[in-house]
């Protein structure tokens, strides 16, 4: 059996509203998949980035919490 990893991009938003992609892999897989709109890709070469992209063009969100 796979073993399943999950880690999340994060992005606030404008109004101050945090927007969550999380990123799940199993084996070379990797799913994207938006908490916010339920927008799902695949993508098995930099999936963080593909999280980054998504939430600044769908939801304008583009503030780091974590201040990075």
């Amino acid at each position: 059996m796979p073993q399943i990893n999950t880690s999340k991009v994060s992005r606030w938003d404008q109004h101050g509203r945090v927007h969550i992609v999380h990123v799940q892999r199993a084996g070379v897989q990797r799913v994207i998949r938006c908490a916010t709109c339920g927008w799902r890709q695949g993508a098995q070469f930099l999936p963080w980035l593909k999280a980054e992209e998504h939430l600044a063009e769908a939801h304008q969100a583009t503030v780091d919490p974590t201040g990075a």
